[in-house]
């Protein structure tokens, strides 16, 4: 048998890892965590673990996901996508699977329109496939199978992140070659979305997350994007106008080397804004914490109102989340086929409140990271969500580098010689010919 070497640019399936990710409810009713293939859902409401309904033969997902996302609005459905090329869409009262949708290629990232009608995904073929949810009920006992239309491309680009403006008017599509969409959002959708209405235009990095603020007079909201560039960027999406630039990467990286002169990477990997809010949360790839942003939205300006450092526990948060009804704010790590541990699938979640509050010596944010038995519902919380309610520290530290690896691996371009360019050319699933 001839012998085949793994070149830079290949890997392994089976040994793939998937960074853990969160999604808080609108109103806070629930909270899910995906890490790897398994999905597991706290309901807030009544202190209690959720069972997930799905009345397929076929286990939940079958390969890792890589976006969650509830409705905007009431919250009412939420989905769930990967690389098994499923899209679920669950009605979040019963936690039934009503709908399932079979995707062309692996899922990098998905988005329900602000009426509810609608659920965009986007491939790792630079495609976003839209899904009409019109004849779904959400009592409905059996999921119904939906077919997905095409519409609109990234040309081959791998959309990293979708967004809907706050309005609803346009739909918001961030890719790994460093661009930034914006599409006007049409009446009919699935005839496809064909007018452009700007490009955001100057991150020199792929493009990892992307998140709204708003104004009363900017109905539509102000775009807030973040790269591989280490900077988090404000945009007016109206005109495609660059408004300001902050570097986050520069604090996180002093603060990871402690003045060291040492390389950190500072990719930002995930943004959240904090509703009724200024403040923007920042995921960094090597900070062991979070960044907490402030956008003047008079000024249109963004600056590092605080930074806060989880180091006991080198906790490096791969995905965040909040809601509109309470002032805690969410946050993951962990990863999915941790090597060298009893848990496989990784997850540690961490809530901080108080960053409405300012002290009042320094006049500057005073939030706090709550404790395991101050989080809501406390360790019943964290066995269902983590896995496990307590996780040793030292398992902890070594899963963080796997997630500072991990979070690189998931946007870089991976690098191929020209004849193995060639032959997965030729070798790919949709060149083929049918017989």
């Amino acid at each position: 048998m001839e012998e085949t070497t793994m070149e830079e640019g290949d890997y392994n399936r089976d040994m793939e890892v998937s960074p853990a990710l969160i999604a808080v409810h609108p109103s806070q009713y629930s909270v899910a965590v995906a890490v790897g293939s398994d999905l597991r859902v706290f309901d807030l409401q009544g202190g209690c673990p959720v069972s997930l309904v799905d009345d397929t033969s076929e286990p939940l997902h079958k390969d890792s996901i890589r976006a969650i996302h509830y409705g905007a609005k009431k919250g009412n459905l939420f989905v769930s996508a990967g690389d098994d090329k499923l899209v679920k869409i669950w009605n979040t009262d019963s936690w039934r699977c009503i709908c399932t949708v079979s995707s062309e290629k692996r899922v990098s990232a998905v988005a329900i329109s602000n009426d509810g009608l609608f659920v965009c995904f986007a491939d790792k073929f630079g495609v976003v496939w839209g899904v009409d949810l019109d004849g779904l009920h959400e009592n409905q006992t059996s999921p119904s199978m939906k077919k997905a239309v095409p519409i609109l491309a990234h040309y081959c680009s791998i959309i990293t992140s979708l967004e809907y403006s706050p309005d609803g008017r346009f739909i918001v599509s961030g890719d790994r070659d460093f661009k930034i969409r914006v599409t006007v959002f049409p009446k009919k959708p699935l005839d496809g979305a064909h007018e452009i209405q700007s490009f955001c235009l100057g991150h020199t990095k792929f493009v990892s997350c992307l998140a709204f603020v708003c104004a009363s007079d900017y109905p539509e909201g102000f775009l807030l994007s973040g790269s591989g560039d280490s900077t988090v960027r404000l945009w007016d999406i109206t005109s495609g106008c660059l408004l300001d630039t902050c570097e986050v990467g520069a604090e996180a990286a002093f603060l990871e080397s402690n003045g060291k002169e040492e390389e950190c990477c500072t990719a930002i990997t995930n943004l959240c804004a904090i509703p009724n809010s200024s403040l923007v949360a920042v995921a960094i790839q090597s900070l062991s914490g979070i960044v907490f942003l402030r956008c003047n939205l008079s000024d249109k300006t963004l600056s590092i109102a605080k930074v806060i450092s989880i180091m006991e526990e080198a906790f490096i948060p791969t995905s965040l989340g909040t809601s509109s009804s309470t002032k805690l704010f969410w946050m993951v790590t962990g990863i999915s086929n941790l090597q060298g541990s009893d848990l496989t699938s990784l997850a540690r979640v961490k809530v901080v409140s108080g960053f409405d509050k300012t002290n009042p010596d320094s006049g500057e944010l005073d939030p706090i990271v709550l404790e395991d038995n101050d989080i809501p519902h406390g360790m019943q919380l964290l066995e269902k969500l983590q896995g496990s309610a307590s996780i040793e520290k030292a398992v902890i530290s070594a899963a963080a580098e796997t997630v500072k690896t991990t979070m690189r691996n998931t946007l870089i371009k991976k690098q191929y010689s020209a004849d193995k360019r060639e032959f997965r050319k030729r070798g790919r699933n949709d060149r083929k010919i049918k017989k």
